[in-house]
């Protein structure tokens, strides 16, 4: 299934190039507000950072825009519930390092230096690295801190460009299981808002 939608993204991105009447290059930054939802704890959002860069392509109204950017994703656990079903108060955290690959296709609309956008795409996250502090009462719990080196997700959200300068406001969901544990599933998810400038 993914590869399906990889490859669609990017026989797409190959018309959207052949078509394109603008081709846009720009860098941005801005923050996540991230959290885990696990099928066994209650958790919290935990702020991040993201910084990057963007591409877009296309014509009037329609346009690819695929994005490469380093993020900072985490989460903090407040209770879990353990292998008797009750549930236990107690605290855990983990933060990830990614690089983060989105293609968003968008239609925009406006005037040259105000313009609004609308846009949604996959997103694939590479894990560069992982780091967790937990409790001792997660010991009853085990290995559900034991993670992916990636995980696949979608990414929908608007924007308004004036002039050089971009503003997103999006939301990612997760679609995949970020555990290796056959046992506990945890799913990423965020809200994130950025600050972009075109440079070409």
């Amino acid at each position: 299934m993914k590869k399906l939608i990889f490859s669609i993204v990017f026989l797409t991105i190959g018309w959207a190039t052949s078509q394109a009447q603008t081709f846009n290059l720009g860098i941005k930054a801005g923050v996540n507000l991230a959290k885990i939802n696990a099928d066994f704890a209650s958790e919290e959002n935990r702020l991040g950072y993201q910084i990057g860069a963007w591409a877009r392509i296309g014509g009037a109204s329609f346009y690819v825009q695929p994005e490469a950017y380093i993020g900072s994703k985490g989460n903090k656990f407040i209770s879990f519930t353990n292998n008797s079903n009750t549930e236990v108060a107690a605290e855990g955290k983990v933060k990830f390092t990614t690089l983060d690959i989105p293609v968003l296709f968008g239609t925009k609309f406006g005037a040259k230096n105000l313009n609004f956008r609308v846009m949604a795409g996959p997103v694939i996250s590479f894990i560069l690295d992982d780091s967790s502090t937990f409790s001792s009462a997660y010991a009853q719990a085990t290995d559900f801190n034991n993670y992916k080196n990636q995980a696949f997700g979608i990414q929908a959200g608007a924007g308004v460009d004036v002039g050089s300068i971009s503003v997103d406001l999006r939301y990612e969901a997760g679609l995949s299981n970020i555990s290796k544990s056959d046992k506990y599933k945890q799913t990423p998810n965020l809200f994130q808002l950025s600050l972009g400038f075109k440079i070409l």
